[in-house]
């Protein structure tokens, strides 16, 4: 969980200079937002256990899922450009984060280097993850999308020591389908048809990858 968040590579004495800026462990019950867009953005926010997803609202007032954060993600960056969050974040099950203020933040890496580079790569990384998702939305075919999808759950997983085939996967059919720009009806008909081809095993929110191979072959087939 470390090596995920900030504290990667720090000594003891500044490993408890960091713990020590936590302002608050805070619980949220399942539907709860941990902030909302237009809140005044002081604090980032490590999940310590749960997930979450960030949403946006689009011109036609429908909600837009942005972001699928698991136990070990830092969210809230998106308010640092110009001080209110963009977005919102909402727990899909009971979840604890832990409240960093941003401020005292920015004062201590000043301090520490290595901590400042830390929180420079978690934003670069930030980035890169909107990049390959405008890349799997705008480039992508469906069947490759919902195989990207999946693989990248299980890599997080394994990052995280957790079983990289089997996992418990929060988001709605719907809510899938609005994060990667597809109708509900045709995630439900792909995750149907992997299903019958023996990739993949569904059974209530469990998902089971049986043949990753194949689903990294829906993606080579698009690459080609």
């Amino acid at each position: 969980m470390r090596e995920l968040c900030l504290p990667t590579g720090l000594g003891t004495d500044a490993m408890r200079e960091l713990d020590s800026l936590v302002a608050a462990r805070q619980r949220f019950a399942k539907g709860e937002p941990v902030f909302q867009s237009g809140d005044r953005f002081t604090a980032l926010y490590a999940i310590r256990s749960g997930s979450c997803k960030t949403t946006v609202l689009s011109e036609g007032g429908r909600e837009q899922v942005t972001g699928y954060h698991l136990m070990g993600d830092i969210i809230g960056f998106d308010g640092i450009g110009n001080g209110r969050h963009q977005c919102q974040a909402v727990s899909l099950e009971d979840t604890e984060v832990c409240e960093v203020p941003f401020a005292r933040l920015e004062e201590l890496s000043r301090q520490l280097p290595l901590l400042q580079r830390n929180l420079h790569r978690l934003l670069a990384r930030e980035i890169t993850r909107d990049e390959n998702l405008l890349l799997v939305v705008g480039s992508m075919r469906v069947e490759a999308r919902v195989a990207t999808f999946l693989l990248s759950l299980s890599q997080r997983y394994r990052q995280r020591g957790y079983s990289s085939t089997e996992f418990v996967l929060r988001l709605t059919r719907k809510e899938i389908g609005s994060y990667l720009g597809m109708k509900l009806e045709t995630v439900s008909r792909l995750l149907s048809r992997f299903q019958s081809k023996g990739l993949i095993k569904i059974e209530n929110r469990v998902v089971r990858l049986l043949d990753l191979q194949a689903l990294k072959a829906l993606i080579s087939e698009h690459d080609r």
